[in-house]
């Protein structure tokens, strides 16, 4: 299927040929009639994206300071990897379209094949001919709606929504501040509200649109006859809520906003303008400011719009989807028409040329329209099949999952690796497997895993997808007789565990398994092992692990996934495992639970204090933390034993005090191991040798994790 992609390194807008979207649990997968290119905000990223690095920056302060935190903590190695990683990732534009139900994901049957639906959301409503879109980011269009209609639905519940933060009553008086795409649109549900409204644009153009549409007096900003038209509408009193649907770099609408709000009245802020908040006149008039998010409550929750729990209508009357299927009830009834706001229209393989003309400014009206070939069937579209290849003495590697990670850490450390051809890789997203491809070279993309598992000429596979997934590749991928690398961990909860053991017991051929615990591989981990002699006495080891906080709607965090401690913690419980070579027979942990209504610890439950007794009479203490500075760096090892104390500071230097000696300190660097690690992953691949560490170790490291939760939730030791 063709999807519109930009390059953000570069600026490039592209019409690229990928796989069709999975369908997954949850949603649905639509065969795209028409999409809406929004000047506003899809205007703004491909401005932004043709900025050198510098402008950029400028542009996403935000970002920067995320970056600066990550070079704090991890150096500036692995934040320059992150950062040119995702700079140079092709990214989905669109986020409205309209269309028809190709196939029902399990959990969405409330929708059918065939059936007719307006979908929202940047990274589900993309421009492409076909998409996956969780269920409570689509509702049906009415009958009597047009498709081009229907495709503002997104567009039309971000002005419902600003409209319902304003607050306002039959009769009373709005003012909207910027007349675009969104302000047209809010203007026109003003006036269905029974709301008088005043306009205010620079456009003249665009203030004679919003006058035939319900607006009853459109002017400049600059006109002193704005204040004046005010006067006559409200007897002098003032709008009772102004609306800010401007883009504005300077704080004027800002200011003319609260000028304009009556004494106690409102100013709502839907664009994205500047907000340097007049003190005085807001002072004087007691003026409240609200905040506008987007489509309406539910907007940025995981659980919400990706795993599709929605809020009920007894405490959350108008989430966004009650706001979208809102909007297209008002458009079908003929309340409110977007149709004469749409300035031009391209069939989508013109895609390309659309978006030039964006972005210099050349696009007529305030909205354009793609509009999609109707050439698929009602029926599941497959991904692109990945057949049998002829082997070549290589080993042949399929991946499973291509994101950041996968991509700044694994995918580079094969490329280019001799020995090794990288054969395919699957993602639920075309997009991102098309994107693989493009930056390390494999020979085929898709978005069907089953492809890659069943392929007899690949013969190993790198599954890199969430935590949940994990158990049942790896089972399939050790049935299929493939050798294995999985990201950790190998398994969030005892059934995923078992899963894994039973597959591993019963691969043809014996089972070929690497979990990504990569620290073990890294040069200064090495080095802290080589000052210790194995069976020379036991060790006392302390591992502090200072996290950082996490954004509350990260998926990592997600019980489903796991958890945050799950899906990390093994990587220093295999370092003790490493260290000691011997098998964890205790673990005692503990949560830092914060006590009184101020206390604000972080992600509290993955705040974990875990200490490990282990056979030969060792200890490992891991302190996995997340509510410290955030410059603290992120990873501290100390090993005490054998008359000599050894400690590593974030891959960077290792540290050895022994006797009396002075100590001596070594700058090693090298990094966490990844690349290393997938260096022997492939050397035991291609040699038939055994894998660098035993499947027995690997599953201990799991149960250990495991047990480590079981203990600091239920309070007690836990015996293995």
């Amino acid at each position: 299927m063709l999807q519109v992609c930009q390059n953000y390194r570069s600026g490039a807008v592209e019409l690229r040929e990928v796989a069709s979207p999975a369908l997954r649990d949850g949603g649905i997968l639509v065969k795209t009639a028409i999409s809406v290119i929004s000047p506003g905000t899809e205007g703004m990223k491909v401005r932004e994206a043709r900025m050198n690095l510098l402008e950029k920056a400028r542009a996403r302060p935000d970002q920067v300071a995320k970056v600066l935190d990550t070079v704090r903590q991890q150096g500036m190695r692995a934040a320059y990897q992150k950062v040119m990683n995702r700079l140079d990732s092709l990214t989905p534009l669109g986020y409205a379209l309209s269309g028809t139900v190709l196939a029902v994901g399990a959990g969405a049957e409330e929708f059918h094949v065939g059936q007719r639906v307006a979908c929202a959301g940047a990274g589900f409503a993309n421009h492409a001919e076909i998409v996956f879109v969780p269920k409570n980011l689509a509702v049906p269009v009415p009958p009597a709606l047009g498709d081009e209609a229907a495709a503002f639905a997104t567009l039309g519940a971000i002005a419902l929504h600003g409209l319902r933060q304003g607050g306002l009553q039959l009769g009373e008086t709005a003012c909207v501040v910027g007349l675009g795409l969104v302000g047209q649109l809010l203007a026109q549900l003003l006036r269905a509200s029974g709301v008088a409204v005043l306009g205010v644009d620079p456009s003249e153009e665009r203030c004679r649109l919003a006058e035939r549409h319900g607006v009853r007096k459109a002017v400049s900003p600059d006109d002193a006859s704005a204040k004046a038209a005010l006067r006559a509408m409200t007897g002098g009193v003032g709008a009772d809520c102004v609306f800010l649907t401007a883009a504005s770099d300077g704080n004027g609408p800002l200011e003319l906003a609260v000028d304009l709000a009556r004494e106690r009245g409102r100013v709502v802020v839907v664009g994205k303008t500047k907000l340097d908040l007049p003190y005085v006149d807001c002072f004087r008039k007691e003026v409240e400011v609200r905040f506008s998010r987007s489509y309406g409550p539910g907007r940025y929750d995981p659980t919400y719009e990706t795993r599709g729990i929605d809020y009920p209508i007894d405490y959350v009357r108008w989430t966004e989807r009650r706001n979208l299927s809102a909007f297209l009830d008002l458009a079908a009834s003929g309340a409110v028409d977007p149709l004469p706001l749409v300035g031009a229209e391209f069939p989508f393989t013109e895609a390309v040329a659309a978006y030039e003309a964006l972005r210099e400014g050349r696009l007529p009206g305030l909205g354009a329209l793609f509009r999609h070939a109707d050439k698929a069937t009602a029926e599941t579209p497959a991904a692109p099949a990945v057949p049998a290849q002829t082997r070549t003495g290589e080993v042949a590697v399929g991946a499973i999952g291509a994101g950041n990670y996968a991509s700044s850490m694994l995918f580079p450390a094969l490329r280019g690796m001799a020995g090794v051809r990288l054969a395919a890789v699957a993602t639920a997203s075309g997009l991102t497997a098309a994107d693989a491809a493009r930056k390390f070279g494999f020979a085929r993309h898709g978005a069907d895993s089953a492809a890659i598992l069943d392929d007899p000429a690949i013969d190993a596979v790198v599954i890199a997808t969430r935590h949940a997934a994990h158990p049942r590749l790896v089972a399939a991928g050790l049935a299929a007789g493939k050798a294995v690398f999985v990201e950790k961990p190998l398994a969030i909860d005892a059934a995923g565990t078992a899963l894994v053991e039973e597959a591993a017991r019963s691969a043809p051929g014996g089972a070929r398994l690497l979990v990504g615990f990569n620290r073990r591989f890294s040069p200064c981990i090495a080095a802290v092992k080589e000052r210790f002699t194995a069976g020379a006495g036991p060790l006392a080891m302390v591992f502090r692990v200072h996290a950082g906080a996490l954004d509350p709607t990260a998926w990592q965090r997600s019980a489903e996934e796991g958890g945050r401690f799950v899906g990390e913690a093994g990587h220093f419980l295999d370092v003790f495992a490493f260290l000691t070579g011997s098998s964890p027979v205790a673990v005692t942990a503990s949560r830092l639970r914060p006590t009184g209504t101020g206390a604000a610890m972080g992600d509290e439950t993955d705040n974990l204090s875990v200490v490990v007794d282990y056979a030969d009479g060792s200890t490992g203490t891991l302190l996995y933390l997340t509510q410290g500075g955030s410059t603290t760096p992120k990873e501290r090892l100390e090993v005490f034993g054998q008359g000599r104390t050894v400690t590593m500071d974030n891959f960077e230097t290792v540290t050895v005090h022994e006797g009396a000696a002075k100590p001596k300190t070594r700058r090693i660097g090298g990094g966490k191991g990844q690349a290393a690690q997938m260096a022997a992953f492939i050397a035991a691949c291609r040699d038939g040798a055994a894998m660098p560490i035993p499947v027995a170790c690997l599953l201990e490291t799991t149960r250990l994790t495991l047990a480590a939760v079981e203990s600091a939730t239920n309070r007690r030791t836990v015996v293995l």
